[in-house]
């Protein structure tokens, strides 16, 4: 039987994974680590709290001993690498947690697999021959585009924040722990996510939340820059493919084919509340506001998934129309709570 180790799954992307995944794989034993940050929310994990083949733990990817003895107790043999520090705004302000979470705590995890799965380099315990460890990164490793081309498996890494480069760093790491030591590992690069569940933080909740509360909707500069957004349920089912027909030691790039620039976001968002949650007089839009562009704002990022579709099969189900519809109507039902 599988016992998969999912970290960071009490925040935005891990806990609609938990929720798939759990449904699709009764079968598998879900261990979850989260240290429950200002990300991580156990309520995005009450639909699964009382699963069988679902346990959590509360605590920290750095915390050696801890991680040590989660794979011990639950004889822990594939891992989902999710947990990481996330907004660019706060890797600019405080960059020190960024280095330490994303680049130490994926050292831990992956050296602590290599050493409880294998005798040495290139030689796996007997019976632990197909674990693997999956690596869930994004598309900021690339750094920025113009106006044209996409991110491609073979894109030179150049990250331009804290937050790229200690992802860009975790990267590197665990394809050492693959050429060095023979580990079975995946690296998946995605662009932005959007769905439910995610922080207030973020942009697409922002507006939404900001527009509710009449508020000025803020946007970065002018709001040229340019997103690829991916589904979030896309995004957990190209995980799920990847961790199960994935090539030992390749890179997958999810992407959702759906670019966008800021300022279309805010005013699809609006139209969409124009219609489901009208103001009485005027519209949203009259909200949006522009502030002062973020440092080393990164112009436009945009996918090239045909890998991941041609080699295992995957694509994007929502396009952006359906998936900000949906996206829209789930932040109205729990800001309205």
């Amino acid at each position: 039987m599988k016992s998969i180790l999912i970290t960071g799954a009490a925040g935005f992307i891990g806990s609609n994974l938990v929720e798939y995944l759990l449904e699709k794989y009764p079968s598998y034993k879900f261990v979850v680590l989260d240290a429950l940050t200002y990300a991580g929310d156990l309520h995005n994990l009450k639909k699964v709290q009382d699963a069988k083949n679902f346990t959590f733990v509360n605590g920290n990817i750095c915390d050696r001993s801890l991680v040590e003895r989660i794979f011990q107790h639950y004889y822990i043999n594939n891992v989902l690498h999710l947990a990481a520090e996330s907004h660019v705004d706060n890797s600019i302000s405080d960059p020190g947690i960024f280095i330490e979470t994303n680049v130490k705590g994926t050292f831990t995890l992956i050296d602590v697999a290599y050493k409880y799965w294998m005798e040495k380099p290139f030689v796996f315990k007997t019976g632990f021959e197909n674990n693997r460890f999956l690596h869930v990164s994004t598309d900021e490793v690339y750094g920025t585009l113009g106006k044209t081309g996409l991110f491609t498996e073979q894109t030179p890494y150049a990250p331009n924040s804290p937050y790229s480069a200690s992802k860009a760093s975790s990267d590197f790491i665990v394809r050492s722990y693959h050429h060095t030591y023979g580990m079975n590992t995946i690296i998946t690069n995605c662009s932005n996510n959007y769905g439910p569940k995610q922080h207030d933080e973020k942009l697409i909740p922002t507006v939404i939340r900001k527009a509710l509360a009449g508020e000025q909707i803020p946007i970065y500069g002018d709001g040229s820059n340019v997103r690829d957004w991916l589904y979030v349920a896309d995004h957990c089912k190209g995980i799920d493919i990847a961790f199960h027909k994935g090539k030992s030691g390749e890179v997958y790039n999810i992407g959702g084919k759906n670019e966008q620039n800021n300022n279309y976001i805010a005013s699809k968002i609006c139209e969409l509340l124009d219609v489901i949650h009208p103001l009485k007089k005027g519209s949203y839009k009259n909200q949006i506001t522009y502030v002062t562009d973020r440092a080393g704002h990164d112009f436009r990022y945009a996918i090239d998934a045909s890998k991941i579709e041609k080699d295992l099969g995957w694509k994007a189900d929502e396009n952006f129309d359906s998936g900000i519809e949906k996206t829209v109507k789930w932040y109205l039902e729990k800001y309205k709570e």
